[in-house]
């Protein structure tokens, strides 16, 4: 016997309406989402999309909370390797987003409290959560320094990615995010030439493609 109020939701309405709002963020940015046509190309009624999400800030967040909760923090106990590759899909998820989708939703958001957490937890946090989580592994490798502040590092990196983001820049390469790893670890690296060493070994074992 089921329990509850309501229908069970469709999953299969629910990924056809994440899947266009997330082609048309794509293509057109948010200013391109709206409701009535997505619910058009996802072949569904506008009631079904509104029932979901109330409106399309809620709708372009969830495709960004999907998307950006991907973001895994990478493990190969190569601090540099994995400092690298966790700003690299970083950059490459809010790449994605299209120019100034990330300041309009941060603006839409400013006067509502609940709608601005909601954007931290889905958006903001997933990438500076695996960037902590590598930084918390490197100390715990005995790589960095123990006194280091980790939410402080975290805060400098992740700041690189949106800056570039918010003012339409384009955004870091994958050698400016190396260079920018490279001079942190400088500073926060219990030993940054041994750890240089260690990514440059790593480097000789990738497999050519």
């Amino acid at each position: 016997m089921t329990t509850g109020r309501g229908r069970p939701r469709d999953a299969q309405i629910d990924a056809a309406v994440l899947q266009v709002t997330a082609e048309v963020l794509d293509q057109q940015g948010y200013r391109g989402v709206v409701i009535e046509d997505v619910a058009r190309r996802a072949g569904v009624s506008k009631t079904a999309v509104y029932r979901r999400w109330p409106n399309r800030y809620r709708l372009t967040i969830a495709v960004l909370e999907d998307r950006l909760g991907r973001i895994g923090a990478p493990s190969t106990g190569c601090t540099l390797c994995d400092l690298h590759e966790c700003l690299v899909l970083t950059t490459d998820a809010f790449c994605r987003l299209g120019a100034g989708t990330l300041a309009q939703l941060i603006a839409e958001g400013g006067d509502d409290p609940s709608a601005h957490q909601h954007l931290t937890e889905a958006v903001l946090d997933p990438p500076r959560q695996a960037v902590h989580r590598t930084l918390f592994e490197a100390r715990e490798r005995g790589d960095l320094r123990s006194e280091v502040d980790l939410p402080l590092v975290v805060d400098a990196l992740s700041s690189l990615v949106f800056y570039r983001l918010l003012l339409g820049a384009d955004p870091m390469s994958p050698e400016e995010i190396e260079a920018v790893v490279i001079a942190l670890l400088r500073g926060i690296a219990t030993d940054a030439d041994a750890l240089l060493r260690e990514a440059a070994g790593h480097e000789e074992h990738q497999p050519q493609s």
